[in-house]
């Protein structure tokens, strides 16, 4: 029988009610500790876990000597992330943080120095690459039913009346929002952003301060242009949260709709003007996929902190989605094509 991994939970917001949920629900996953800056709001989630000998401070410090856990839980806000990791990785824990890795770059790449040096896991949750429906699309990508990739693109438009703090944000759909978008873009490509040129503006009768559109192009390693379109205040016709996609390779398309909406067609022949084409069957469902969201993510820390490996949510990875992101917004800013660097 596998040993149980013990770990703190920090941050004990409204994010991390679903970390407690799938947490109380794994078998060999214990939580020991929970930290926050308001007290009653880490005792609140200790009450909801059922937890009775645990440790509740508001000093992370404090926690980790207390119950020398195996990993911590990071449900912080973007600002506290870096802070947070780098503090657990020295003092030698892995850690599995909620998205975004960090609040800038240097941070980002200082968290992720952090954890090479420490020889620990640092994971990030990001559950969207864990959606079933994207596994099946990646698949049938893999399988080169379409061909060589040649474009991707994305539509994500929802009218999010938020309220609170998103109202005021800067950058508050690149920020908030579209790490999930350009994430599964590198899954379904499986490429690295080179280059992006952003565009943000903010639409007459928007309720959010600053810009709540954007529109992107992003030149990726494989030599595809991957675009995205985007808005938070679009009335009407709402996409799903996963966005819209239409892949196109040499001899085929696909679109997706972020649910199980899929449409393929494949070149069969020739013809005058358009070739005729065959319809093109989306792969099933395989045991082998990573799926499950939080719950996939989850299982596959505990299980790598167990046994080895490596999460495929792995900070080193991950911090290449993240660079899309500030691109994006260093483009935006600037006006003008910026070159990434993860």
């Amino acid at each position: 029988m596998m040993e149980m991994v013990r770990v703190v939970l920090v941050g004990c917001g409204g994010m991390s009610y679903r970390w407690m949920e799938v947490s109380k629900e794994h078998p060999q996953l214990e939580l020991v500790g929970f930290v926050d800056m308001n007290e009653e709001a880490a005792r609140a989630r200790a009450a909801d876990y059922g937890a009775r000998d645990v440790a509740i401070d508001t000093d992370l410090q404090r926690v980790l000597d207390a119950t020398r856990p195996d990993a911590v839980f990071d449900c912080t806000v973007p600002g506290a992330h870096a802070q947070i990791t780098v503090t657990a990785l020295q003092e030698g824990y892995h850690v599995l943080g909620e998205k975004p890795l960090a609040d800038s770059m240097e941070n980002a790449r200082r968290s992720v120095a952090a954890a090479q040096a420490a020889g620990k896991i640092y994971a990030i949750i990001q559950n969207r690459r864990y959606d079933p429906n994207i596994r099946r699309l990646a698949r049938t990508l893999r399988s080169g039913a379409i061909g060589p990739l040649t474009a991707l693109n994305s539509d994500f438009y929802i009218g999010a009346h938020f309220g609170g703090f998103r109202d005021h944000m800067r950058h508050v759909l690149l920020l908030d929002m579209a790490i999930h978008t350009f994430d599964a873009a590198r899954l379904l490509l499986e490429a690295d952003p080179v280059a992006v040129y952003c565009r943000e503006w903010n639409p007459a009768g928007s309720w959010y301060d600053h810009d709540a559109s954007a529109v992107a192009v992003f030149e990726m390693s494989s030599g595809v242009v991957y675009t995205y379109r985007g808005s938070w205040c679009s009335e009407g016709l709402n996409t799903t949260w996963e966005a819209d996609w239409r892949v196109i390779g040499q001899q085929g398309s696909i679109t997706w709709d972020g649910a199980e909406g899929f449409r393929g067609e494949t070149a069969a022949a020739a013809g005058d003007f358009r070739s005729e084409m065959d319809v093109l069957p989306i792969e099933p469902a395989a045991a082998s996929d990573r799926v499950g969201g939080h719950e996939g993510i989850i299982h596959e820390f505990v299980t790598c902190v167990q046994n080895g490996g490596t999460p495929e949510t792995v900070c080193t990875d991950n911090i290449k989605s993240l660079a899309m992101v500030f691109g994006a917004i260093e483009s935006a800013e600037s006006g003008r094509r910026v070159e990434i660097e993860g």
